[in-house]
């Protein structure tokens, strides 16, 4: 794999977030890493096929094909995993899916296919990633447990708030002609408020009026 890092360090992954919402996603493995990655991609919206002579619990969506990998596997998938126990097979797998032009992560390789799968610290729609470039993935999976610890489910909320407030708010916003300086400025007003502080108390509705009224105030202004 060609990269543009420096000799002695990591390559410097350019980070993305992908929908993958009924998108065919091949994992190749059916142990504990493989399992795991299935379930994430399932979790993300995916339509994943597993790969494997043998295969541990998996969600129940997930199609399963209990033999070796096989290139025709790779027909259609738009992202493959290759996490077997065996590297000359994961090697393979990149190989192939590389020739087809299709993303690949290999889960004992990083440098052997196009993307790292991250740590990802989840509260509802809010994604927090780490990556170390695959050098150290006990390293990310410390700082995700940081995050998780220090950003709990009243994010989620918050974003899911914010995501609601957002949809109904924006277009009137832009059919009124508010500037796109002065959008942001609201939005900013809007974060600062103790949204949190309300959620945290399960106090949804108060969250909701308060943002509400500062959004529904920068359109008057306007």
């Amino acid at each position: 794999m060609t990269t543009h890092a420096e000799p002695d360090g990591p390559p410097p992954y350019y980070p993305v977030l992908l929908d993958l919402r009924d998108a065919p996603c091949l994992v190749v493995g059916g142990g504990a890493v493989a399992c795991r990655k299935a379930a994430g991609l399932c979790a993300a919206g995916a339509r994943v096929t597993v790969v494997a002579p043998a295969v541990g619990p998996l969600p129940a969506e997930v199609t399963v094909h209990r033999r070796p990998y096989a290139p025709d596997d790779l027909a259609g998938a738009r992202l493959v995993v290759a996490a077997t126990d065996d590297p000359a097979v994961n090697a393979r797998v990149a190989q192939d899916a590389r020739a087809r032009g299709v993303w690949v992560n290999v889960a004992d390789d990083p440098d052997a296919g196009d993307l790292v799968l991250p740590a990802v610290a989840a509260r509802g729609a809010l994604r927090i990633a780490v990556s170390t470039g695959g050098a150290s993935p006990a390293l990310a999976r410390r700082i995700r447990e940081a995050l998780e610890a220090a950003y709990g489910a009243e994010y989620g909320e918050l974003v899911q708030l914010l995501w609601r407030l957002r949809r109904s708010w924006e277009p009137r916003a832009i059919a009124g002609g508010v500037p796109g300086a002065r959008r942001r400025h609201a939005w900013e007003q809007v974060l600062d408020l103790p949204l949190l502080d309300y959620l945290r108390a399960g106090e949804v509705d108060a969250a909701a009026h308060a943002a509400q009224a500062v959004l529904d105030a920068a359109l008057l202004d306007h």
